[in-house]
């Protein structure tokens, strides 16, 4: 049957569970990008409570520390309400997916973007499809990016692909990630960490980008200030 299942709780994974990286690449404040990937309510119904709420909680903290940081934060999203044309193929994986009520479309509001964050409109799985995400990189002279969201084997790991394709470091971050199963949420991640990607936590990735900032927020963590509110 078409469409996402409903999915079974699983544990988020850790440090220690995380597969091996090839490339020794290292996350930026001056040259990366956060994308969160495709967090509205209509693709995370179908994840049990605790979950999401981990997940929630962990791409929280990237966003915040990344907005205290000055990385810019970019949101995907589908439109809802494709046409058959613009459905394409997807409908025949996925059905007609979402409409347009603000209970499918709408981001967590948890989560909602900031004014100055970038809303790219979401058509296939590759972020990258339409262009906009890879001009805007370009024009902003950003050469890495991090991904959060879901699904880990779908559209992040075809994102995380495409931004390989076009020389632009990708990260995934593990426990900021969920997907249908510990399966293929693993799949995923050693995909990624053998083929395309450097894999790691959001705890991880957070000490990279302060090591790495002229200015770091303190060990204690940045507090919320692009998304004050």
């Amino acid at each position: 049957m078409a469409g996402i299942p409903q999915i079974e709780p699983y544990p988020l994974p850790g440090a220690t569970e995380l597969p091996g990286n090839i490339a020794s690449w290292v996350a930026e404040p001056d040259r990366a990008v956060l994308l969160v990937h495709d967090m509205q309510r209509y693709f995370l119904r179908p994840l049990p409570g605790p979950l999401l709420t981990q997940l929630v909680a962990n791409i929280a903290r990237l966003r915040d520390h990344c907005a205290a940081l000055g990385i810019p934060v970019a949101y995907t999203a589908q439109p809802g309400g494709m046409t058959e044309q613009q459905r394409g193929l997807l409908k025949d994986f996925w059905g007609p997916g979402m409409g347009t009520d603000p209970a499918d479309r709408d981001v967590l509001p948890e989560l909602a973007p900031a004014p100055d964050d970038w809303l790219l409109t979401k058509w296939r799985y590759s972020a990258f499809f339409g262009g906009e995400l890879l001009r805007l990189l370009r024009e902003h002279e950003r050469d890495q990016l991090i991904v959060c969201g879901v699904y880990a084997h779908v559209g992040v790991l075809a994102t995380a692909i495409d931004a390989f394709t076009h020389d632009i470091q990708p990260f995934l971050a593990a426990d900021a990630l969920a997907d249908f199963s510990a399966e293929e949420h693993r799949m995923a991640l050693a995909y990624g960490a053998q083929r395309c990607a450097v894999v790691g936590t959001t705890g991880q990735l957070i000490s990279q980008l302060d090591a790495a900032s002229p200015v770091s927020a303190g060990a204690g963590g940045p507090g919320r200030t692009a998304h004050d509110g």
